[in-house]
């Protein structure tokens, strides 16, 4: 009998094993096995120890809220987290538990096991035959196939997913392949560990992410930028101690997959961090003191902060203070106040280039690159050369000190153009005490060619003569040179400094246009837009364009067209649309984008015959891409901008079928405490529209939401909002999304062509679906803002049940724009037909 009971003792011992976690400590769960909150205990420990994973309650934190999160083990009396899982989802008592479910994805679930919410999920794109999670001894939280031989290859990774920190071997910046950005937010506050206003991470250059940056942004604004890699950091910080470098290797790596930062240290036993709060700090832990010490620290001081001096000035520390310099060529825009910036002292010859010389300053941080263009086989003269037959061109960089003398830090020469104002630049030297060399383009008639770079004597002696030859010209013949002026057959366009500085874009002249679209002839026409006909292009070199034509019989698009320009010319990201300039001559207005070679998204969505082109993947594709351009305009650009617009024949597709958001004529700018604006001129498009907005004019950050949802759900389905969808029906898209919702049948909403394999595509469509129904919610309280959109397309964030919809039936037939001259008086019903704008 007492045999029988110790087995009994063992079996029910064995039992229990499976689905709790035993006393000892591992660094590895496995299915079925659940973890339990316990009492900031780690209940997973790194192999030797360095860190371990656990719930704890941050220690300026009053209330109960708990959190999942990765801190150092080792370091006593300090509980440094450098990981939280559920950032903004706290969980509110010490019922969170922690398993891998049945499709292979590490759960966090709060409350008892009859009465489960789940709070996050790693959602990794692929399942393991037999998964297995692993906390590594460099603090990286994985998950694998425990029967795959690699033990490195990764279905998820929390180095992929950083909060505040940066650990030795967390890659901070792009992964192209998967459209992932990882960098750091920092947190709200010390007892709060959801995302802060200050980030952290690399933002890429137009065009083609040419010269990718490290950038601190405070909310929307740049407070810090590194500049340039140089080989071996950054080109941006002044003070970069040879310390600081000695104890860490820093890498950078750009290529047509990844483009990411990333160290190690070089001293096994140091223990580091990089950490955002305010500022960026590079730590190290002291043993002795049982402190961080922090040996580096970004901004530095006031001149690190983004264009503390404006344009085409540096910054200089004076005694603690910054004082401003107007570059070689430049003189104060106003006498008495040098931190607003400088302006040209004489304009730049475009007629004859040749008059222009180049003034070489040294140990200056390189001016913003977001638009430079660069080239990595050009010798200096060639460099020179370049920028002188560029009449936008104002500057060049090119560091003859780098040619082949430091060839075993990896790094060559290379030739880059900047173009327009030189912003953000101050005093500077590497760690190696190297300058950075900057060629400022200045006429001839004012240098004293000290300091210039010119490529040959013989050139300068030809400058002189072309000098007076033109100084002749224009005293002999002025109506000839002005002629000569406007219709410059082989400059593509110039910068207007004197009309159009506000405009940060090209000016094209009129003959290159006429030239590019065969004289706007309809062979090369693409369409009609609102404001006008938009024309294709190609400009000498074989650069295809856009052109969209501003309508003169538009009495309203005078006022959008000069938005547009000045909206999108401070708007640069992947998913939207490319401007390269604008055009004026007499009463034409004329756009230049980059062009599209696979139109708009409704060519596609709404064809029957075109619409299996477009499979599962690829629309979810679009559906993040065009989710991320909107988080973009919303809090991460300059300026908080709303839409107002968003509709799929304003999402155009590239080569690839990238989507990139376009029309910015009816865009809204709102400050940074601004949340919601108001207008007596309604304008957009029937089925798109808020409600809120439709009715009394108020917009918002929301309204997008709510026409980004209108867009998810005509994406799945293949169908417009506006169409009914039973004979004798009212209902619209929205109402019979809402209606399938409420009977659990939103697989009848997925278009047919998406259902050939619905093990792939279904469960990815019916959370589109379920995020399209919260979009669209009535109130716009409700609905939820882009960055919470992003997380629960990535399966990031748990999904709440929506409310009930704004728009349940339809009764209009057509798609045309909507003018406040003829509103309707409710929103909670559908809207009539209504004359265009």
């Amino acid at each position: 009998m007492e045999f029988l009971s110790f087995l009994v003792t063992l079996v029910v011992l064995r039992v229990f094993s499976q689905f709790t976690t035993t006393l000892a400590v591992v660094d590895t769960l496995r299915p079925p096995e659940i973890m339990r909150d316990s009492n900031n205990t780690a209940l997973l420990v790194s192999k030797e120890g360095m860190f371990g994973l656990g719930f704890f309650t941050p220690t300026a934190n009053s209330s109960k809220n708990r959190y999942l999160g990765i801190w150092y083990n080792n370091i006593t009396g300090n509980q440094t987290v450098v990981w939280v899982a559920n950032r903004c989802e706290p969980i509110k008592d010490s019922s969170g538990s922690l398993s891998i479910n049945d499709k292979g994805d590490l759960v966090l679930f709060s409350g008892q096991s009859n009465n489960r919410v789940l709070v996050w999920s790693s959602n990794s794109s692929k399942q393991a035959k037999e998964p297995l999670v692993q906390l590594l001894d460099n603090g990286n939280l994985v998950l694998r196939d425990e029967k795959d031989a690699n033990t490195t290859k990764y279905l998820w990774e929390s180095f992929d997913y950083p909060t505040d920190t940066m650990l030795p071997g967390i890659k901070l910046g792009w992964d192209l392949r998967r459209g992932l950005n990882r960098r750091l937010s920092s947190w709200k506050s010390s007892d709060d560990p959801c995302h802060g206003n200050y980030t952290y991470g690399i933002e890429l250059g137009e065009p083609n992410n040419t010269f990718p940056q490290l950038i601190i942004r405070n909310g929307s604004s740049i407070l810090y930028r590194e500049g340039p890699w140089r080989g071996v950091s950054f080109s941006g910080p002044a003070n970069f101690v040879k310390v600081a470098w000695q104890m860490s290797d820093y890498i950078f790596v750009e290529n047509d997959d990844e483009i990411y930062f990333t160290y190690n240290t070089q001293i096994k036993s140091l223990i580091s961090r990089i950490f955002l709060s305010q500022a960026i700090d590079y730590m190290k832990w002291t043993e002795a003191q049982e402190i961080w010490e922090s040996y580096y620290k970004i901004p530095l001081d006031q001149c690190d902060n983004y264009g503390t001096c404006k344009a085409n000035a540096k910054c200089i520390m004076v005694d603690n203070k910054p004082v401003c310099q107007c570059l070689e060529g430049y003189e104060p825009k106003k006498r008495k106040n040098l931190f607003e910036g400088c302006v040209r002292n004489s304009v730049v010859n475009c007629q004859d280039p040749e008059k222009d010389v180049f003034h070489l300053t040294s140990e200056l941080k390189v001016p913003e690159t977001k638009y430079a263009w660069a080239n990595k086989s050009m010798n200096l003269g060639e460099c020179n050369a370049k920028c002188l037959s560029n009449c936008s061109c104002t500057a060049y960089g090119y560091n003859s000190n780098l040619d082949g003398n430091n060839s075993d830090l990896g790094i060559g020469t290379e030739c880059v153009l900047l173009f327009g104002d030189l912003f953000d630049t101050r005093n500077n030297k590497d760690i190696y005490g190297r300058e950075q060399n900057v060629y400022l383009r200045i006429p001839f008639s004012t240098s004293d060619l000290k300091g210039t770079n010119n490529v040959s004597k013989v050139k300068i002696a030809v400058i002189i003569v072309a000098v007076i030859v033109f100084i002749g010209l224009v005293l002999i013949g002025y109506y000839i040179c002005r002629r000569r002026y406007i219709n410059a057959p082989n400059i593509f366009y110039e910068r207007n400094e004197s009309q159009n500085d506000e405009m940060e874009l090209p000016l094209f002249y009129i003959n290159t246009i006429r030239t590019a679209t065969n004289n706007f002839s309809d062979d090369n026409k693409l369409g009609q837009g609102g404001f006008g006909p938009v024309y294709k292009g190609t400009l000498e070199g074989g650069t295809e364009i856009a052109v969209k034509s501003l309508s003169m019989n538009s009495g309203q698009g005078v006022n959008e067209f000069k938005n547009e320009i000045e909206l999108i010319a401070k708007l640069q990201h992947r998913n939207l649309v490319k401007i390269f300039g604008y055009c004026t001559h007499r009463e034409m207005k004329l756009l230049i984008y980059e062009y599209m070679s696979n139109k708009s998204l409704d060519y596609f969505i709404f064809d029957e015959s075109r619409s299996i082109l477009l499979e599962w993947p690829k629309r979810f594709q679009i559906i993040c891409g065009i989710a991320k351009g909107i988080l973009y305009l919303h809090h991460d650009s300059r300026l908080r901008i709303v839409h107002r617009d968003l509709k799929a024949s304003n999402v155009l597709l590239d080569d690839d079928m990238n989507p990139k958001i376009s029309d910015f004529g009816l865009a809204r700018t709102f400050g940074g405490d601004q949340i919601e604006g108001n207008t007596h001129r309604v304008v957009g498009t029937y089925g798109y529209m808020a409600p809120e907005y439709a009715s009394d004019g108020i917009f918002s950050i929301k309204s997008d939401v709510f026409s980004f949802g209108i867009l998810i759900l005509e994406i799945v389905s293949g169908r417009k909002s506006r169409s009914l969808y039973e004979e004798n029906s009212p209902l619209n898209l929205v109402g019979y999304a809402w209606t399938l919702m409420k009977e659990g049948s939103e697989i009848k909403l997925i278009e047919k062509c998406l259902l050939k394999d619905p093990n792939d595509n279904m469960e990815e469509a019916l959370r589109c679906i379920h995020i399209g129904l919260l979009c669209v919610q009535q109130m716009p309280t409700d609905r939820p803002d882009m960055s919470s959109v992003v997380l629960m397309l990535s399966g990031e964030k748990a999904l709440p049940h929506p409310k009930p919809p704004a728009y349940f039936n339809s009764t209009y037939s057509s798609d045309a724009d909507y003018s406040s001259s003829n509103r309707p008086q409710s929103c909670n019903v559908s809207m009539t037909a209504i004359e265009g704008r």
